[in-house]
C-alpha cells in the first residue's frame, strides 16, 4: 500500500499550470500577484485571529503553503491562504477547549489540528474522495458559493464600523454587527464606505485599472499626514520583521485525541469548499482540473501551514477573485504574492501599521460582492423555479447553518434533484406516418398514426423504485379493450433495479392474463444481464425482451405494412422511405444480445432439444434438410434467430452430426453437408443483402471456432 503510494506521488506534475510558461502572461501575473500579497495582508492577519492565533502568524502561514499548493494544483487561478471557515472552526474548537485566544497554549494546539488536517486531506487523496464534486449540480454549487462569500462580507462589516470581524452563522454574525454599530465609528464608515463605491464604480468605468492598490496607497498616505486613528480608524497591528524557521508542532503538549474530531471537520470543509469554488471559477474560465490534485495540493498546504505555527488553510474565493478581475494567467501570480510577502516580512513591515482595515476591509468586500451568483439566481427564477429554490436552499444552508452544514445540505439536495427528475422523466406514445417506416411521437407529429391494437410506449430514463410506478400507470391507462400487444421503448434505459424488475414482471404477468404480449425493446444489452442477476431470466425465455420494435411487432404477428387505426387500409399507401435494415437483419446476433455470456449453454440446450424434435425417419437428402428445418423453427420458444445466431447453431449442430445421422437413419457425411450448405446460404444472402454483416458473421464464425475450441478443451480436462 505504501509503495503505491509512493508510485502514485512520484507520477505527479510539479507546477503543471506554470508548465510551458510564456512571457506575455508575466505582467498580468506579476500584477494579481501583488493585489493578491496586498488583500493578504489584512484577510490573513484577520483570520489568525479568528483561530486564537496571533496575528502575525497569518502572514506566516500565507507564504510557504502558498507555494506548497502552487506546486501540485491544476487550477490556473485558484489562490491558498489563511480563510474564513478553518480559521472559524478552530477558533470555536479552541474555545470550547478553554483555551485563551493568542495565548501558547492556543500557538501550540492550532499547528497541531493544522497537521492533522492535512494529513486527513492526505487520505483523502489516496481514497480519490474528491470524485463527489461531480454529483454537485450547478445551482447548488452557485448558492453555495454564494453563501461562503456573502458570510465572510458579513464578518467584515464589523471591521468598517470601527470593530473586530465577526465569525459563526447568520444570526451571531447579526449580533457582531449589531455590537458594532453600538459604538460605531463615522470615520471608520465614511473611509470604508468611499474606498467601496470608489471600487465599484471604477470596476464599470475601467475594469482592468488597479483601483485597488491606489485606495490602499491612499489610506496609508492618510495615515502618514493624519491623524485619522484619533476618529476611531483602526490601522493593521504592527509586526516584527523576520520569518520563523518552519519546525513540527509539539504534539506531546496538548490532546491529540481532541483535536481530531475538529480536524477531520476542517478537512471536509477544506476539500468541499476548495473543490466547489476551484471548480465554479474553472467552468467560467472553460478549462479543466484535477479534483484529486487539488485534494494534495491542500493536503502540502496545510501541512507546511502546521510547520509555520499557522492555522488551518484554504481556498480563497476572495483572492482569487481578485486575481481574475485582474487577469491573473497561472498559478505564477500566487509564487510571486508569496514572495512579496516574504520581503514584506524581512524589509516591510513598517508599511503594515500604516493600513488602515476599513479600507483593506472594503477591498476585501468588493471583491467578495462579484462571486456571488446573483445572475444565476435570477436566471434560475426565469427558467427553472425548482432549481431556483435548490439555489437558495444551498445559499441559505451555508449562511444559516455554516460551510459543513451547507456542504451536507448541498450534497442531499443534488441528489434529491436527480431523484425528482428521474421519477418523471420524458415518456411519449409512439406511432408510424403512412410511407415512412421509422416511429414517431404520436403528440408531436400530427401525421403519425398508432398501429392498431398496440401501443408502444417510450420511456426516457433508467427504470428503478422512484419512477416505476409512472411506467405501469401510463401502459395501464393506454390499455384499450382491443390491444393486443404492448412493447416499451426502451432505448433511453441503461439500468434497472429490482423494484423495477418486480413491477415489470408483475406487468407482464396481468398483461398476459388479460391475453396482450408485453415487450421490452431497443434497450441495450446490459438492460438483460441485470433482469438475469435480479432474478428474471424466465422473461427473457419467454421473449419478453426483443432487439427492435419492429421484432416485437414480427414476434407478435405484425407483418409489415401494418395496419394503422384511422387510415384507411383499401387507399394505397406511398412507397415506404428511409434506409432501415429487414427484420432479418435487424436480429443477426439477438440471440446472444438476450441471452448474454449464458447464450452458448442455451444454444446447446436448443440443440438437444432439436435433436429429440426430430422423430421421423428417412434416407432422402432432401427430406432430411426439411426434417432439420423444420425441427428447427418449431424448437425455440424465444423465437427466431437472426443470421449469425442461426449459423451458430448449425455449427453446434453440426459438432452433433453422428447423434442426428442416427436419428434420420442418414450418414454423418450428408448431415455435414446439409448444415454447412445451410450456412453457405445465409453467408450468401447477407453479402448480397448488407456486406457489413457479412463480415460481422465471418468474424463471429472465427471467434465462435475459438470458443468451441476452448469448451472441448474444458469438456476434456
Amino acid at each position: 500500500m505504501i509503495m503505491q503510494i509512493i508510485g502514485s506521488l512520484m507520477k505527479i506534475s510539479i507546477f503543471p499550470t506554470i508548465k510551458g510558461y510564456k512571457a506575455e502572461y508575466l505582467k498580468k501575473d506579476a500584477f494579481a500577484g501583488l493585489i493578491i500579497a496586498a488583500m493578504t495582508i489584512p484577510i490573513s492577519m484577520g483570520y489568525a485571529q479568528i483561530s486564537g492565533l496571533s496575528a502575525v502568524y497569518g502572514l506566516y502561514g500565507s507564504i510557504l503553503p502558498l507555494i506548497m499548493f502552487a506546486m501540485f494544483s491544476t487550477s490556473k487561478q485558484f489562490i491558498f491562504g489563511v480563510d474564513a471557515a478553518p480559521a472559524a472552526i478552530v477558533g470555536s474548537s479552541v474555545t470550547a477547549m478553554g483555551i485563551m485566544s493568542g495565548s501558547k497554549e492556543a500557538a501550540a494546539v492550532v499547528p497541531v489540528i493544522a497537521f492533522l488536517t492535512g494529513m486527513w486531506l492526505l487520505l483523502f487523496y489516496i481514497i480519490k474522495a474528491g470524485r463527489v464534486v461531480g454529483f454537485i449540480s450547478t445551482p447548488v454549487m452557485g448558492g453555495f458559493i454564494s453563501g461562503i462569500a456573502v458570510t465572510i462580507i458579513l464578518m467584515q462589516i464589523p471591521k468598517i464600523m470601527g470593530g473586530s470581524a465577526g465569525h459563526g452563522e447568520l444570526f451571531e454574525l447579526l449580533g457582531y454587527i449589531i455590537k458594532a454599530a453600538q459604538n460605531i465609528s463615522w470615520m471608520s464608515v465614511l473611509l470604508g464606505c468611499m474606498t467601496l463605491a470608489i471600487i465599484l464604480v471604477s470596476k464599470k468605468l475601467f475594469p482592468r485599472f488597479p483601483m485597488a492598490i491606489v485606495m490602499m496607497a491612499a489610506g496609508a498616505l492618510l495615515t502618514y499626514y493624519t491623524n485619522i486613528t484619533d476618529y476611531g480608524v483602526a490601522l493593521l497591528a504592527s509586526v516584527e520583521p523576520g520569518i520563523p524557521a518552519p519546525s513540527l508542532p509539539d504534539f506531546a503538549s496538548v490532546d491529540v485525541i481532541s483535536c481530531l474530531g475538529t480536524s477531520i471537520t476542517v478537512a471536509v470543509v477544506v476539500m468541499a469548499e476548495t473543490l466547489l469554488a476551484e471548480n465554479n471559477f474553472a467552468f467560467r474560465n472553460g478549462y479543466k482540473l484535477d479534483d484529486n490534485s487539488e485534494i494534495l495540493a491542500c493536503a502540502a498546504g496545510n501541512i507546511t501551514a502546521s510547520l509555520m505555527g499557522c492555522c488551518p488553510v484554504n481556498g480563497s474565493v476572495s483572492r482569487t477573485a481578485m486575481g481574475e478581475q485582474f487577469g491573473g494567467r497561472t498559478q505564477m501570480m500566487s509564487l510571486i504574492a508569496a514572495a512579496l510577502l516574504a520581503i514584506l516580512l524581512m524589509f516591510g513591515t513598517g508599511f503594515i501599521g500604516f493600513l488602515p482595515v476599513p479600507v483593506l476591509t472594503a477591498i476585501v468586500i468588493s471583491a467578495l460582492m462579484s462571486v456571488v451568483e446573483g445572475e444565476l439566481a435570477i436566471r434560475l427564477f426565469k427558467v427553472s423555479r425548482s432549481e431556483f429554490w435548490i439555489f437558495m436552499a444551498a445559499f441559505g444552508s451555508v449562511l444559516l447553518l455554516g460551510t459543513i452544514y451547507g456542504v451536507v445540505v448541498g450534497i442531499v439536495l443534488s441528489f434529491a434533484q436527480v431523484v425528482l427528475r428521474a421519477s418523471k422523466p420524458p415518456r411519449t406514445f409512439l406511432g408510424m406516418v403512412p410511407g415512412h417506416r421509422n416511429f414517431y411521437d404520436l403528440k408531436r407529429n400530427s401525421n403519425a398514426y398508432p398501429v392498431a391494437n398496440v401501443v408502444i410506449y417510450k420511456f426516457s430514463s433508467n427504470l428503478f423504485f422512484a419512477n416505476v410506478s409512472v411506467l405501469q400507470q401510463d401502459i395501464e391507462d393506454a390499455v384499450k379493450p382491443d390491444t393486443k400487444c404492448v412493447i416499451i421503448d426502451a432505448s433511453g434505459v441503461s439500468s434497472i433495479d429490482i423494484t423495477a424488475a418486480d413491477r415489470l414482471e408483475s406487468l407482464y404477468r396481468s398483461l398476459a392474463k388479460r391475453g396482450i404480449k408485453l415487450y421490452m425493446a431497443e434497450h441495450i444489452a446490459a438492460v438483460n444481464d441485470q433482469l438475469r442477476q435480479l432474478g428474471y431470466s424466465e422473461l427473457i425465455e419467454e421473449g419478453f425482451v426483443r432487439r427492435t420494435i419492429t421484432l416485437a411487432l414480427l414476434d407478435a404477428g405484425y407483418e409489415k405494412p401494418y395496419h394503422l387505426e384511422g387510415v384507411d387500409q383499401n387507399v394505397r399507401q406511398p412507397q415506404m422511405s428511409g434506409h432501415f435494415k429487414s427484420e432479418q437483419e435487424e436480429s443477426l446476433d439477438e440471440y446472444e444480445w438476450a441471452f448474454g455470456e449464458f447464450a452458448p449453454a442455451r444454444m446447446e440446450e436448443d440443440v438437444k432439444e432439436i435433436i429429440e424434435n426430430i422423430t421421423d425417419v428417412t434416407e432422402i437428402e432432401a427430406g432430411t434438410r426439411e426434417l432439420i428445418n423444420e425441427a428447427i423453427g418449431h424448437a425455440h420458444i424465444w423465437g427466431g434467430l437472426g443470421s449469425i445466431d442461426e449459423d451458430e447453431l448449425l455449427r453446434r449442430l453440426e459438432l452433433h452430426a453422428s447423434e442426428l445421422a442416427k436419428r434420420v437413419h442418414n450418414n454423418e457425411t450428408t448431415i455435414a453437408h446439409i448444415i454447412e450448405q445451410r450456412r453457405h446460404e445465409i453467408a450468401e444472402h447477407l453479402m448480397e443483402v448488407n456486406p457489413q454483416a457479412a463480415r460481422r458473421l465471418r468474424e463471429h464464425q472465427k471467434m465462435l471456432e475459438e470458443r468451441l475450441e476452448e469448451e472441448n478443451k474444458k469438456k476434456n480436462n
